[in-house]
């Protein structure tokens, strides 16, 4: 048997995350959250799946209210995504069992007021609620004052220290109900933050998850990769397996999940399979109702399938979904989109290539990516 991290217990509703507490498992509904029939019928095939907890996006009133009517009408434990507005907490505690904020995004409303008195305003928000949180680090949004501090190869301590200060900050204000997290779409990155971050923090409850794993299988084989090597030394206390897939498969992930789950209790691990740098990486983000435009998925099936020639040269190409972590988590690809509701943004590393119709980004980004190859073979780097 595993021996678990000594985490606190934090309560989702009519579940318990932390201590000894099953691993709980849990995703996010990928319809538009003003759609409600959709949305609710969503979350009750991710609850029929095994889902412990299911997470919808928040970023206006109109979505706060939904969720609200949404809530009436099922008995899931449901979690807001307050993407950029913060103060949207107050309209949905009342009706949900948790809430997650990124502290990177707390900066882009109301960007005047420190961020110390919105931490405040969540706690505070949450526990007349009885609302759980989380604290959601994710490496393409990262806190821009930690970013500063800690550049290039420290890219995780970014992280780590932005979780460690929000832990400390919910700490003075005597809130004790909630996780953290730390994602990057790099397994191997995602076990060393949550590794250094629990050694720092062992109370603290950890939500696992390798962000933009991608397609499937490939994004399954990531994400196995890290909940191996993390809940087999006792980190972890609830996960999710993020993949790029259509609505009515978003099942799937939970699916997944407790295959992982149920392989790493029973002892068969597979983790003399590594994720390989060397070779060309396509990462693209979960589906998700912040996306703009159904034909995201779609055209990153696309991608992967005129990119297998590609295979052996050390490339990423990152496929995202929207304006909110579309244009911060490509900085760091060689070759990026994200997707808008009528074209794709390009971008070459932190360089924008301009604007393209969906009609003609993949030929596109194969022009590129050929561009890419004839660099690399140039340096003799292949």
């Amino acid at each position: 048997m595993i021996e678990r991290n000594p985490t606190r217990s934090v309560t989702i509703g009519n579940v318990t995350i932390g201590s000894q507490h099953p691993i709980a498992v849990q995703s996010m509904t990928a319809t538009a959250t003003t759609n409600i029939v959709e949305t609710i019928e969503q979350v009750k095939a991710l609850t029929d799946a095994g889902a412990d907890v299911v997470r919808i996006a928040a970023d206006s009133k109109k979505d706060a209210s939904a969720i609200i009517e949404i809530a009436k009408c099922t008995d899931a434990n449901i979690a807001v995504d307050l993407q950029e507005n913060y103060r949207l907490a107050e309209l949905v505690a009342p009706h949900v069992a948790k809430l997650r904020y990124n502290p990177g995004h707390l900066y882009h409303h109301e960007r005047q007021k420190p961020w110390q008195e919105k931490v405040q305003y969540l706690a505070d928000t949450a526990g007349a609620n009885q609302c759980a949180m989380r604290v959601g680090v994710n490496c393409g949004s990262v806190d821009p004052s930690k970013v500063e501090q800690f550049s290039g190869d420290e890219s995780i301590r970014a992280m780590i220290e932005s979780a460690l200060e929000h832990c400390r900050e919910l700490d003075k204000r005597g809130f004790d109900q909630f996780c953290v997290s730390l994602k990057d779409s790099d397994p191997s990155k995602v076990v060393a933050a949550n590794k250094q971050f629990a050694r720092n923090r062992p109370d603290v409850p950890l939500h696992l998850g390798v962000t933009e794993a991608g397609l499937p299988p490939d994004g399954i084989i990531k994400t196995r990769i890290a909940f191996e090597q993390l809940i087999s030394q006792g980190i972890g206390d609830t996960v999710r397996v993020s993949l790029t897939v259509p609505n009515d498969e978003k099942p799937m992930e939970i699916r997944a999940a407790l295959e992982i789950l149920n392989d790493i209790r029973e002892g068969r691990v597979r983790s003399v399979v590594r994720f390989n740098p060397d070779r060309l990486n396509i990462i693209s983000c979960p589906s998700c109702s912040r996306v703009e435009n159904e034909a995201f998925i779609q055209l990153a099936q696309d991608i992967k399938a005129i990119t297998e020639y590609a295979q052996e040269y050390a490339i990423t190409i990152a496929v995202m979904g929207c304006r909110v972590n579309g244009p911060g988590e490509t900085d760091d690809a060689d070759l990026g989109l994200w997707c808008g509701p009528s074209y794709v943004n390009l971008k070459k590393g932190e360089d924008s290539l301009g604007q393209v119709s969906y009609e003609e980004i993949v030929p596109r980004l194969k022009q590129e990516l050929d561009i890419l190859i004839e660099t690399i073979e140039s340096r003799g780097d292949a």
